[in-house]
């Protein structure tokens, strides 16, 4: 069997994993199984991951996150002024020693190396992420300046030492942990004493009411089609914060910014938004004949054996996923871009 087959097969696998931790009617989902993906957060993240990551990267970008707009920006501008804007609100310097949590494949690790001079470490427990981001980062002559390292992000004193990191940034990927915390928790120990934290989380918004069917419902679907155990309010990661013990000197909803274009614009399949010609292409593709072509072109190259024959249902519940973020965009019941910044406190010497 080719290495080829081999990875097809892998992929295959993970996607039949994935889904049997949510019920196939959202509306039957229960407590029991809500249990059961924080259980298992590991396996739903990491199956997940290995499902779509090569889709996100040439659908989406190499920076798998969400980002504000301005009106004549293009796409990939956009995603890097995010990042940009993060590593600014902490005070990056040349010579920081910065850990990454969740760093995908890399792509904000090394935009935000390139603009801040900083030395940055990345984290991730998907091996098939981790060996791209590698690849990715010495193709770009970083590899003395970003490094990755394959890990629990809910077990960070376990791979680095305690008081180790200047500053620690998360970019929409805590969303993914069984507790924040947990997670939360994990980064303060591995922070020096009055190093800082940023953050873009992903919540639901106080509008939204577990309550109503509809909010629910959505929530369910933005879990799927994002890997996610559990989507929680945004009050609870302004309370994890204080709990372990970070102080909190900024936050902010940005989606709540009256930007004249939304985060969500490139999900919405309207083109007449689009500012420059990737931009174009990235929009068709969730319009009606983006979404027919898209799936009967993974669909066709799957039965040819060219691809993982699963990549088309991998993209179907993607869709799934954008369909409610921009729904839930609309109404204001969720953010991908909730921003906390947060500092270790300076423990006092004793006398």
């Amino acid at each position: 069997m080719s290495s080829t087959e081999l990875h097809q097969g892998h992929v295959d696998s993970h996607f039949e994993n994935y889904h049997r931790f949510w019920q196939n009617d959202l509306t039957k989902e229960a407590q029991v199984d809500l249990d059961n993906r924080i259980d298992n957060y590991t396996d739903v993240v990491n199956d997940y991951y290995t499902n779509v990551t090569e889709l996100y990267e040439y659908g989406w970008a190499q920076s798998f996150h969400f980002s504000r707009f301005y009106k004549g920006e293009a796409f990939a501008a956009s995603l890097a002024r995010h990042e940009h804007y993060l590593s600014a609100q902490l005070r990056l310097r040349p010579g920081m020693r910065v850990l990454d949590v969740g760093c995908g494949i890399g792509g904000p690790a090394r935009e935000i190396a390139r603009f801040s001079d900083a030395n940055i470490v990345g984290v991730n427990f998907n091996e098939f992420q981790i060996g791209r981001a590698r690849r990715y980062t010495k193709d770009a002559g970083l590899e003395n300046q970003v490094q990755f390292v394959k890990g629990d992000f809910m077990r960070l004193s376990e791979i680095f030492r305690e008081n180790s990191f200047d500053a620690v940034y998360a970019i929409e990927a805590t969303v993914h942990a069984p507790s924040w915390e947990g997670v939360y928790g994990e980064i303060l120990k591995v922070l020096k004493p009055g190093g800082v934290f940023g953050v873009y989380e992903w919540c639901m918004t106080e509008r939204w009411d577990p309550s109503i069917p509809e909010h629910r419902i959505l929530a369910h679907q933005i879990e799927l089609g994002g890997g996610i155990p559990e989507l929680r309010p945004l009050s609870k990661a302004r309370d994890a914060l204080k709990t372990v013990g970070f102080q909190i000197e900024h936050e902010e909803d940005l989606a709540e910014r009256p930007d004249p274009i939304p985060w969500y614009y490139p999900m919405e399949g309207d083109v007449k938004k689009a500012q420059f010609a990737w931009d174009y292409f990235l929009v068709w593709q969730m319009t009606w004949s983006g979404k027919f072509v898209t799936h009967n072109f993974f669909r066709a190259l799957g039965l040819l054996g060219l691809i993982p024959k699963d990549t088309w249902k991998a993209s179907a519940t993607l869709r799934i996923a954008g369909d409610a973020l921009v729904e839930a965009g609309k109404k204001k019941l969720f953010t991908p871009m909730y921003l906390a910044i947060a500092r270790k406190p300076v423990v006092a010497q004793s006398a």
